[in-house]
């Protein structure tokens, strides 16, 4: 078990095929989750289940992606703390 909280994320090309996607989605874990005052130690793993509607998000790096992208996962930590 590591002594500090290590994050990983996976973004299967299956769900966002284009890397711009991809990209802006590791971002903005790696942005939620920085801004936490501590995660508990261990391995955190944070996967992309199902994809993004393309139609509702025709751009591939849009702001309301980020937007939508960012306010699931600060709902997912929320559920993490409880």
């Amino acid at each position: 078990m590591p002594a500090a909280a290590w994050l990983g994320y996976v973004v299967p090309k299956r769900h966002a095929r284009r890397a711009v996607t991809r990209t802006l989605l590791k971002r903005q874990i790696r942005q939620v989750f920085g801004t936490l005052p501590a995660l508990p130690p261990g391995l955190w793993v944070v996967r992309l289940r199902l994809p993004f509607d393309r139609k509702q998000f025709p751009s591939a790096s849009s702001d309301a992606l980020r937007a939508a992208a960012r306010d699931e996962l600060q709902a997912l930590i929320r559920k993490i703390a409880r």
